[in-house]
C-alpha cells in the first residue's frame, strides 16, 4: 500500500502480517471437539426448502436470527414459493417484515428476486452461486449459506462471528471475510468442510463473544493461541 507525503514522494506502507493458520493437527483436534460439543449444527433460521431459505437470509442482515424467524413465520405460511410471494404482493410483503431493520428496502429485494426466480429460473432456486448472487438483496455469504444449508455443498458463510472466530483462534486468519473464508477452505481439514461455518458461528456467538469470550466453558480454551483469554 501506498502513502503519499508532499507532492511528489511515496513510501511503501506493508500490511500487518497475517499470523500463520494452526497446524493440521491443531485443526483436527479443533473442529473435533466443536463436532462432539454439536454433532448436528445448523443454521438458527427457520426455512422449509431452497426459498424461503434465500428469503429468510436475504432479511437476516443487519437482524437478529430470532427476530426475522419471527416476522418469517406467517409470512412462510402464506408463501413459500416465489409465485406465491407476487401473489401476495409487496404491501403485503412490508407489512409482515416491518418489526426487522431496513424492511421497506428488504421487502422490495423479496418481491425483485421472486420475480427474477419466475420468470429466469422457472421458479426454483439455482444451486450456483453466481446466479444466486444475481439475485437482489443476495450477496457472497446469502449465497454460501444456502449453497450449504440448503444443497449440501462445503461453502463457507462468513460473517462477523465467524471472523472473529478464525481470527482469535487462528482457525482461518484474515484481514477481510474473503481472506477467512479461503482460510476455512485452505487449512480446515476436508472432513469437517461440510459444517465448519456452522460450528464457528455457534462458538462466536455463545462462547468466544466479541466484548468477554467465555473462556472458563471453551471446550477448546486450551488448544486456542488467543492471549486475551477471560478467567
Amino acid at each position: 500500500m501506498l502513502r503519499r507525503h508532499g507532492h511528489n514522494a511515496a513510501v511503501m506502507v506493508k500490511s500487518p502480517r497475517l499470523p500463520s493458520p494452526l497446524p493440521y493437527s491443531r485443526q483436527v483436534a479443533i473442529f473435533s471437539r466443536l463436532q462432539a460439543s454439536e454433532p448436528h449444527p445448523q443454521t438458527e433460521l427457520n426455512f422449509t426448502n431452497p426459498y424461503t431459505l434465500v428469503v429468510a437470509v436475504a432479511l437476516s442482515a443487519q437482524a437478529t436470527d430470532v427476530g426475522v424467524n419471527k416476522a418469517t413465520k406467517d409470512l412462510f405460511a402464506r408463501a413459500d414459493t416465489p409465485q406465491k410471494m407476487l401473489d401476495l404482493g409487496l404491501e403485503a410483503v412490508t407489512d409482515h417484515i416491518k418489526t426487522i431493520g431496513l424492511f421497506r428496502q428488504k421487502a422490495r429485494n423479496v418481491i425483485a428476486l421472486s420475480r427474477m426466480l419466475v420468470e429466469e429460473f422457472g421458479g426454483e432456486v439455482p444451486d450456483s452461486r453466481a446466479a444466486l448472487m444475481r439475485l437482489p438483496g443476495v450477496g457472497r455469504k446469502t449465497a454460501n449459506v444456502v449453497l450449504n444449508s440448503a444443497f449440501g455443498y462445503p461453502a463457507q458463510a462468513v460473517d462477523t462471528h465467524i471472523f472473529r472466530v478464525g481470527n482469535r483462534t487462528r482457525v482461518a486468519p484474515g484481514r477481510d471475510v474473503d481472506e477467512v473464508e479461503r482460510a476455512i477452505e485452505d487449512n480446515v481439514p476436508a472432513r469437517f468442510q461440510q459444517d465448519a461455518h456452522h460450528w464457528l458461528i455457534l462458538h462466536g456467538r455463545y462462547i468466544c463473544q466479541a466484548r468477554r469470550p467465555r473462556c472458563g466453558v471453551c471446550p477448546i480454551n486450551e488448544l486456542c493461541p488467543f492471549e486475551e483469554k477471560t478467567a
